[in-house]
């Protein structure tokens, strides 16, 4: 997608409604149909994940694994938004994420999306496309999902912190709930096997370990040099630093409120949180996440 500033109004702030029992906003449910018929190959793979819970690292990772090497140009010339198109965004006169995936060079065809399982377009389960999916914790997405909001000028407003949280754990969020995304997700890997599913603490205690089981998943076998490189290059330094990763020209971000990549931690709730706010959050935590065969860390 190529932003254009002069088409996008910065005070372009979207506003929550609900779509299907879900909170949205127009820019990703206003080309539903299209989306919903989308018509995926059986090579496709399909990233997906709740909001800044990972997306753009697994998105590098795979373009890197699947065309690192036979197209190292791409790498340095196309933003990664445009490698790994958005499948349901469509901002006012720029291009249409559909559009995007339907115009995809490459094969396979790398597509994110952070739809809840039950929107996912029907024709991926029916090529038996595979599926990447990132959870991150609770408490570091909430964090992490604030400050996007906050320089994302096409997000809802944020409001305060306390507020936001509170919106949080109502599932008043664009792609609605949290709770419901992870478990949703969670649940379809255990009735359809080409489902991965990722954690992004995982992905950060050790990155390398991560690559192996992405590249068993996708039936890749990396040379050790080739591999090295990688995981030199996904890195999050490497990567807060990579113009054509970083989203910095995407221009419905303001950057001088908070970088796209901003600290890739886990464990940063903790500089947010009061004690009394986590142990509201906790309990109420409790009460939702009621699958004990899912399990998060809130630290490493």
């Amino acid at each position: 997608m190529s932003f254009d500033p002069d088409k996008m109004n910065s005070t372009f702030r979207g506003e929550l409604f609900d779509f299907h029992g879900v909170s949205m906003i127009h820019i990703f449910t206003d080309n539903w149909e299209n989306v919903q018929n989308f018509q995926a190959r059986p090579d496709d793979i399909l990233i997906a994940t709740y909001p800044k819970a990972g997306t753009t690292w697994v998105s590098y990772i795979l373009d890197l694994l699947h065309f690192g090497q036979q197209s190292p140009e791409r790498q340095t010339s196309i933003p990664i938004y445009e490698r790994v198109p958005f499948l349901e965004m469509t901002i006012p006169s720029l291009n249409l994420g559909v559009d995007q995936a339907n115009n995809l060079p490459t094969s396979p065809r790398l597509i994110k999306t952070h739809l809840p399982v039950q929107f996912v377009p029907k024709s991926f389960w029916e090529q038996n496309c595979r599926v990447v999916y990132v959870a991150r914790n609770a408490k570091d997405n909430v964090v992490s999902y604030f400050h996007f909001d906050h320089m994302a000028q096409f997000q809802p407003e944020p409001g305060d912190w306390s507020s936001y949280l509170q919106r949080f754990m109502k599932g008043k969020m664009v792609f609605g709930s949290w709770y419901d995304h992870v478990n949703g997700w969670w649940k379809k890997k255990q009735a359809y096997s080409n489902l991965h599913y990722m954690f992004f603490e995982d992905m950060v205690e050790d990155i390398g370990r991560e690559i192996d089981k992405l590249c068993s998943f996708l039936g890749l076998s990396p040379s050790v040099e080739e591999k090295k490189q990688i995981t030199g290059g996904v890195q999050f330094d490497s990567m807060k630093m990579n113009d054509m990763v970083n989203h910095s020209t995407a221009t419905v971000m303001d950057f001088k409120i908070s970088p796209f990549m901003r600290k890739g931690k886990v464990g940063d709730w903790k500089n947010h949180f009061t004690v009394a706010q986590s142990e509201e959050f906790d309990e109420d935590y409790k009460k939702k996440m009621k699958d004990p065969s899912l399990q998060f860390h809130t630290e490493i």
